[in-house]
């Protein structure tokens, strides 16, 4: 599925994934009410946008895919969408409810997503009384994530000789510290779950990157894995997202030249 961006072609997207989308809809209170239609905009090389696919196909809801170029200047009807030109985007129709609302940035396309269809990725606040502490456990995880992990994989790339290797140190150890002793109860994910969580949406694009990078040693040192290996919880939870059907049921790993190509651009820039 691929378009230049010029024009916004769809592609409907049907995830073959357990779900209704009429049935999971808290809007619905016994009326008739016609389940979402929704327009994802979107590229499948990019990780935030991963974490919309993940939600989706977690949830089964079936939308409408446009793929946004994002080597070449957006055209100005995407902008009309996202005046920040970046993907994920969403267009949210809800008869009756919602009027093509556009919903943009990863984190809270994936949060409205969740809010919308309580389910084993994020329990709704009534769902029993452990949902509130449910969600605090998973936000707490995802904050973690962010603020103490996500960085570290790009300043890596980046890096160049044993300044890579002295970057890779500084991200095993955080991982080490900030997400190994969140994933004791894994099984396999997180908080205990044996379903994916909304800890794993916001995880997962960027934990099947770092392994798959780390294949080519221009741009992550294979000792990466090794030591990613060497962290019992986390080498474990790993593998189970590697696995996962929502994860691979998009082309996400497009090959090393592709991130080679935007490394040189942003070290050209820098100059």
């Amino acid at each position: 599925m691929t378009t230049n961006g010029l024009t916004p072609t769809t592609f409907e997207v049907s995830n073959g994934i357990s779900g209704d989308a009429n049935k999971a809809n808290p809007l619905k209170d016994g009326k008739d009410v016609v389940g979402p239609k929704i327009t994802l905009y979107t590229n499948h090389r990019c990780p935030y946008a991963h974490r919309a696919h993940i939600t989706l196909a977690e949830l089964g809801i079936p939308f409408e895919e446009v793929i946004i170029d994002l080597d070449t200047p957006r055209p100005q009807w995407y902008l009309d969408i996202n005046p920040r030109g970046l993907v994920p985007s969403i267009k949210y129709t809800v008869e009756g409810v919602y009027d093509e609302e556009i919903i943009t940035e990863s984190a809270i396309v994936a949060q409205f997503l969740a809010d919308s269809f309580p389910s084993h990725l994020l329990p709704g606040l009534r769902d029993s009384p452990r949902a509130p502490l449910t969600r605090a456990r998973i936000a707490f995880f995802v904050d973690t994530w962010n603020t103490k992990v996500s960085s570290f994989w790009f300043g890596a790339l980046l890096a160049e000789g044993e300044e890579k290797e002295k970057k890779v140190d500084e991200w095993v150890k955080a991982v080490e510290k900030e997400i190994e002793p969140l994933l004791s109860d894994a099984k396999p994910f997180f908080g205990g779950s044996e379903e994916f969580t909304f800890a794993e949406v916001h995880a997962a694009p960027f934990v099947v990157r770092w392994y798959s990078l780390a294949k080519y040693d221009d741009l992550l040192p294979p000792s990466l894995i090794k030591r990613l290996d060497a962290l019992p919880n986390f080498s474990k939870w790993a593998r189970a997202i590697h696995e996962k059907e929502s994860v691979n049921n998009i082309e996400w790993d497009s090959g090393p030249d592709a991130i080679r190509k935007k490394l040189a651009s942003i070290k050209a820039a820098k100059k």
